[in-house]
This record gives C-alpha cells, structure tokens and sequence, in this order.
C-alpha cells in the first residue's frame, strides 16, 4: 500500500533542511523539538476532554492522572511514553493518554519514568516497574477495580513489554510499535530506514545514550523483551506500521508471545508511519488506526 497522503505531507513538512536532524544535536535540543512537534498537533485538533487530570507523584516521580467522565469504577493503566528513552514526557504524551482515557474507557496513569543520557539503562526500567508495583497497591483510590494494564509506544511500548514480564497480576498490555529488539536483524530496518519519520541514525543515537555497556545489554531482556521470560504473560495488543522500521521486530515479537501460549491481537496498519499514534490531526488513516487500537485494547481491558 502506498504512503498514506496526510502522513507523506506531513514528512515533508519535517523534511526542512534548515533545521539539524536529531541525531545531529544535542539531547535537550532533541527534546525541545519533539516537545514542538508534540505542540502542533495539539494546536490542529485541540485537547481531547476527559473527566479530570491531577498532577501527583508515583514511585518516587511525577505523574499525571486521567480520569474519564462519571464516577463508575473502571480499570487503570499505566502509560509509559516513547522517544528513544531519550525525549518525551507527560506534556509530549497529554494528547495520546487523554485519547486512551476516553476511547477505553479506563483511568490512565502516565508516569514520567528518568531519561537518558543523565539516567542510562536500566534507570527506565526501574521506574517503570516501580510504578506498575505502586499502582497495584492503591487500585482501588484510582480506576476502583482490580484490573490493572500497561501500555505505550515505541520506547514506551519496549518498557511496556518489560513490566509485563517483571510485574505479576497485569491483565493486559497495549504494545504500539514497539522496540523489543534492539541488536536484532530486521528487514524493515533497511526497509523503511530512512525517510519515514524514525531513521537508522536515530535510532543509534538514542542506543547510543541510553546504553553504557553493549556488550552487557546485548542478550538483556530488560532491554531485549523478545530475550525475556515470555510464558504466562497478559494477553496483549501489538501495533505496528507498514513503513517503520520496527514493524518486524514488533511483529516476532508478537509471534513469539504467540509461541509462548500467550493471547495476541497483531494488528498491522498499512500506509502508515512510526509515531502515528500522535499524528491523526495530520491523517484521517492515522486516526482510524489509533481509535482501531484502542478498541482492540478496550475489549482486553474491560472483559
């Protein structure tokens, strides 16, 4: 299928070559553009309603709570974010959890685990673990019922995986194009490696940060989730996208749960890039995509 229109408008927007790649700058440069980004597409489709936001603290770091509309009791789910382990945040993530919040039907729990290069792996997994263990023991001041689940994309997705594996009693996990192996050999990386919003440079420079020791991490299940223990795992929701060069690695790592008796949806969205999750004010296909997920997720979470 071709690249979605909205989508190949939107990489020629980015395209500028006035402005330095992210690979090319500095970490707080990065972030600050990626904040940008975040902004913009905000900007087109305004702020998505939900019951309430609260500002609080989880685990020993910041976090934002959503809560959808009306007092029923309902599921939680912890959101972990992407951007390398290196960029996002709560204010990066506002839209897509606010979205997730209202489309499931679920209180969403983003937590603002520590970034790298200031805090290398495997300061990311500590957090996220950290939190999906607080959130378990005051259930039910949050969503009210017992279900707790865990979700995120790219890098959020990788530590997603990771909980899953780390943290018992989960009932279900949403994986959005997710990293799960990092020193794989993967054909959508020389695929769709260049030209389609996340590139190859990229995605070593945001290795490059997070990791200390290669050598140590290579085979590590902290960072490898396709490496980890995958049996008894929640059922799960894999995404991918046709043009990101962690589409196959998402999809074996979907087949590899599969293959460990777990439950997978594997949904694969054609036309579409990595970080479509944040781009439907851009694509109409890419808000399809991301209510399609989220549906699939809801039916997890809620039966």
């Amino acid at each position: 299928m071709p690249l979605d229109p909205g989508l190949a408008g939107l990489l020629t927007v980015l395209e500028d070559p006035s402005r330095p790649a992210m690979h090319e700058g500095t970490p707080d440069q990065a972030r600050d553009a990626f904040r940008a980004l975040s902004r913009i597409a905000v900007a087109e489709e305004g702020p998505v309603e939900v019951g309430s936001v609260e500002d609080r603290e989880v685990a020993g770091r910041p976090a934002r709570v959503y809560r959808p509309v009306g007092p029923e009791p309902r599921p939680t789910v912890l959101f972990l974010h992407g951007g390398g382990f290196v960029v996002g945040g709560l204010d990066t993530h506002d839209s897509s959890c606010r979205r997730l919040c209202r489309d499931v039907d679920t209180v969403v729990v983003a937590v603002d685990y520590r970034l790298a290069p200031e805090h290398p792996f495997p300061a990311a997994v500590e957090d996220s673990v950290a939190a999906a263990r607080h959130l378990q023991q005051h259930l039910a001041e949050l969503g009210g019922t017992d279900r707790l689940g865990v979700a995120g994309d790219s890098a959020g997705g990788n530590l997603a995986a990771v909980v899953s594996q780390r943290v018992p009693g989960l009932t279900a996990q949403l994986l959005v194009y997710p990293a799960t192996d990092a020193f794989g050999e993967h054909g959508s990386r020389s695929e769709n490696g260049a030209r389609y919003f996340l590139d190859l440079p990229t995605m070593a420079w945001f290795l490059g940060h997070y990791l200390t020791d290669v050598e140590l991490a290579e085979r590590d299940g902290r960072l490898s989730p396709v490496h980890g223990d995958l049996a008894g795992l929640p059922p799960a929701v894999v995404a991918t996208a046709e043009f990101d060069p962690l589409r196959d690695e998402g999809e074996a790592y979907a087949a590899a749960l599969r293959e460990a008796g777990g439950e997978v949806d594997l949904v694969r969205y054609d036309g579409l890039i990595h970080g479509f999750l944040d781009m439907g004010a851009f694509s109409p296909a890419a808000a399809t995509a991301v209510s399609d997920v989220h549906a699939r997720f809801r039916a997890l979470l809620h039966r």
